[in-house]
């Protein structure tokens, strides 16, 4: 996904989002220790996709407080 698509959700939503993702990465972790998966580059996709969310999240935080680092 990309960064847009998170700034259109709403906080919970991307709460849920990034649990959904971190006990995606664990499980794909946990796979790839006792298998071979099949896409490796998956864990590229899923902590970019989780620092997305933290980033957006960061964003309004900043935002609320007041301050915007531009």
């Amino acid at each position: 996904m990309h960064a847009r698509e998170f700034r259109d959700m709403s906080d919970e939503e991307l709460d849920q989002k990034m649990a959904e993702l971190t006990e995606e990465r664990f499980r794909l972790r946990f796979r790839s220790a006792t298998e071979q998966i099949d896409n490796p580059l998956q864990f590229r996709t899923l902590r970019r996709d989780i620092a997305r969310i933290k980033t957006v999240l960061r964003e309004r935080a900043g935002q609320a407080e007041g301050t915007t680092h531009e």
